[in-house]
């Protein structure tokens, strides 16, 4: 491949993505360790070169055009590219070492991650892991993440896919709050409580909704898309929600109820880009995930 010297820096583009993010040339200064000056320039010299206006000014900032916006997700390809091509540089020499990145829903990175990742670390030292804990769905094939850990089976066929496992879900009730409001003994008690769900539909609810109709926003007490929340409204007694068995069953004060009334669960699976098999870093956070979400998933 022939490189062209022309071609626009990466660093305009870098600019270009804090200005979108920070809203102004000052906040890009202040988060890329950059110059006020500097920021402005290059804003300016990518704007001469692609032959567009980037930005507007306001009395709150910088506001975006429809240019930028629709220039903005090949930008961030390039900024996941850059970061990726970084992390394989550092993983290379001897030993397991530099950098892979992680991705998961915020469940799985605060409740279950964490000790594998302790135990990795305690194996190999040098070696650093980025944990990004998101409900979106990021893109291995963009190089948004190296390994993610997703409730859905990948269809790419680049990715390496591993089934782990099924995570149980069940209805779940303090003790505290159970001893106030007494416990149901069918799903139609449940209309009797107060319920903890979503506040915008998702496609777990809607399946929900056709196992049991009571799942749905309007019998909710307290609404919430934050899945930890919900679990942090659950151990507080405000109510009964959903939870995976094997997270609630860590805590003696939360009770199943109703065991088995829920047909849902959420089949695990880990995944990782097969331009990846060969990294030693990142075949080895692979392996050690593996092992620990199906000791997790089976104890």
């Amino acid at each position: 491949m022939t490189i062209n010297n022309t071609d626009i820096g990466w660093e305009l583009y870098r600019t270009f993505l804090g200005v979108l993010e920070e809203g102004s040339l000052s906040g890009a200064a202040r988060s890329m360790g950059i110059a006020q000056p500097t920021v402005g320039r290059h804003v300016d010299a990518l704007e001469t070169a692609l032959g567009v206006t980037l930005f507007t000014r306001s009395q709150t900032g910088l506001l975006p055009t429809e240019a930028a916006l629709a220039l903005q997700p090949f930008a961030l390809t390039m900024y996941s590219a850059a970061a990726a091509l970084k992390r394989a540089a550092e993983s290379q020499g001897s030993g397991i070492q530099g950098t892979v990145r992680v991705t998961a829903s915020e469940v799985i990175g605060q409740e279950v991650l964490p000790p594998i990742l302790a135990k990795l670390q305690d194996t190999h030292p040098d070696l650093t892991v980025e944990l990004v804990l998101t409900n979106r769905v990021q893109d291995l094939l963009q190089r948004e993440a190296d390994i993610a850990v997703r409730m859905t089976q990948p269809r790419q066929e680049q990715l390496i896919a591993r089934c782990v496992g099924v995570m149980p879900l069940g209805f779940h009730a303090h003790k505290r709050y159970l001893d106030k409001h007494g416990t149901p003994s069918s799903l139609a008690d449940l209309a009797q409580h107060a319920l903890i769900g979503f506040d915008e539909e998702t496609p777990f609810v809607r399946a929900a909704r056709k196992a049991f109709p009571i799942w749905n926003r309007e019998n909710f007490a307290v609404r919430t898309d934050n899945d930890m929340a919900q679990i942090a409204l659950i151990r507080a007694g405000c109510g009964i929600g959903v939870c995976q068995m094997h997270i609630a069953a860590r805590d003696l004060n939360l009770v199943n109820i109703l065991p088995g009334s829920i047909p849902l669960s959420l089949e695990t699976w880990l995944t990782m880009h097969e331009d990846l098999r060969n990294n030693p870093s990142c075949k080895v956070t692979f392996d050690a995930l593996l092992k620990g979400l199906q000791d997790y998933v089976t104890p």
